[in-house]
């Protein structure tokens, strides 16, 4: 047996495997970035609007960014992390607390990972053994789900609804299903809904946990990015501490994607299973970059404010394109996204049949990237985040552009 023949056959189940690199499915993604290509190689010098993109357009604010450089250069930050520094954990305490009224032990309540998608994937090595349920909202982010499965845990998907406020329905797990279940996983404000939670449905949520013995993984990544009032953490609502874990990060709220800085915190118990697990997976993000974020914390009042301004700014003038083209658009309650119902058709005829056809008809046609869901209904998601390196001019130039070429477009719904 050749050495790919004998590796083919040696690939675990859970990534396919003897047929893995074999699959021919394109995923969606894959799909965008290809018709991406093709436009810009069909429009050369025609400039591809991006508002597909699920991260920040501009980099940490120049005090974060130097702050790095002065902790990069000290000798005491070169070596690992671990489960991190004190320091980090005191700043994210303070921040908790001035941010969301939530008062945190650092020493057994918060520890930092490598990113929330990293914290994402340990946390079911935490709780889940074959068999068990782990349900996650769908359309949503599905990495959860995705290890829940690798270490043969079963998922239920909770469908997302307009007429819900974009809500799960608790209530229509089955009693089998609420027995078996050990994760609940929630994310507000949504990606890619942009709804975010009340206190109300919070509250119902802590007590169905709490009443089925499940722990809720609260993803709370896009938290400060909110445009209706006080930002709001599921740790403030009482009983939480009992039922609950909350992921935070620098990514969302202070343009610190790439930098890969999160925390969890909530139930100590929880949190020590995850700090337990997370040792033996890796070694801690590097200390000038936690040291580094404690700048950013501590000043998360200058920051994060004028993220959401210009999040709120180019959502409602993307809106306001929008509503004059018969798309039921509106500014979500926060995020940087913007969900609506694809349409069936054009007036003249091209079909639609499902949001990934509307999204693919846009690059093409209008040099417009978007990014469909099609998970519970027929949506697609535009983001606030398109690169507009020239400031606010620069911003309103690709503003006009968007809501120039989508003009002449007449939609049937």
């Amino acid at each position: 047996m050749s050495q790919e023949n004998f590796l083919q056959q040696n690939f675990a189940a859970r990534i396919g495997g003897s047929n893995f690199g074999k699959d021919t499915k394109i995923y969606k993604f894959e799909k965008i970035k290809r018709a991406k290509r093709a436009a810009a190689a069909e429009n050369p010098g025609v400039e591809l609007i991006d508002m597909g993109v699920g991260e920040p357009d501009d980099m940490a604010f120049p005090s974060v960014v130097a702050r790095l450089a002065e902790e990069a250069a000290k000798w005491e930050n070169r070596t690992y992390a671990d489960n991190g520094c004190a320091d980090f954990k005191a700043a994210a305490a303070r921040y908790m607390k001035a941010l969301y009224g939530v008062e945190l032990d650092p020493d057994t309540q918060i520890v930092h990972a490598i990113g929330s998608k990293s914290a994402l994937t340990l946390l079911p090595s935490c709780f889940i053994n074959p068999g068990d349920i782990a349900v996650l909202t769908v359309p949503g982010y599905g990495v959860l789900g995705t290890w829940t499965e690798y270490l043969g845990g079963e998922v239920v998907k909770l469908p997302l609804l307009e007429e819900n406020g974009f809500l799960p329905d608790l209530e229509s797990l089955t009693e089998d299903q609420r027995k078996r279940a050990k994760l609940l996983y929630l994310n507000y404000p949504n990606n890619p809904t942009g709804a975010s939670a009340t206190v109300e449905f919070f509250t119902k949520a802590v007590e169905f946990a709490r009443q089925n013995h499940i722990l809720i993984v609260s993803d709370a990544a896009y938290a400060p990015l909110n445009f209706t009032g006080k930002p709001l953490s599921i740790l403030s609502i009482p009983g939480a501490f009992e039922c609950c874990v909350e992921l935070h990060s620098m990514s969302k709220g202070f343009n610190m994607t790439g930098w890969r800085l999160s925390w969890v915190c909530g139930n100590p118990l929880a949190v020590k299973a995850f700090a337990t697990v997370k040792d033996n997976a890796d070694s801690g993000q590097f200390l000038a970059i936690q040291k580094a974020a404690i700048a950013a914390l501590d000043d998360q009042a200058a920051i994060t404010p004028a993220i959401c301004e210009k999040y709120h700014r180019r959502l409602a003038s993307m809106v306001e394109t929008l509503k004059k083209l018969g798309f039921n658009a509106k500014v979500p309650a926060g995020s940087f996204y913007l969900y609506v119902k694809a349409p069936k058709a054009t007036a003249d005829g091209t079909q639609f049949e499902n949001g990934e056809a509307f999204s693919q008809w846009l690059i093409r046609n209008k040099l417009i990237s978007s990014v469909p869901w099609d998970d519970a209904g027929h949506f697609v998601r535009f983001s606030a985040t398109f690169v507009a390196r020239g400031g606010i001019e620069d911003e309103k130039r690709v503003l006009n552009e968007f809501a120039r070429r989508l003009g002449d477009c007449k939609f049937v719904f």
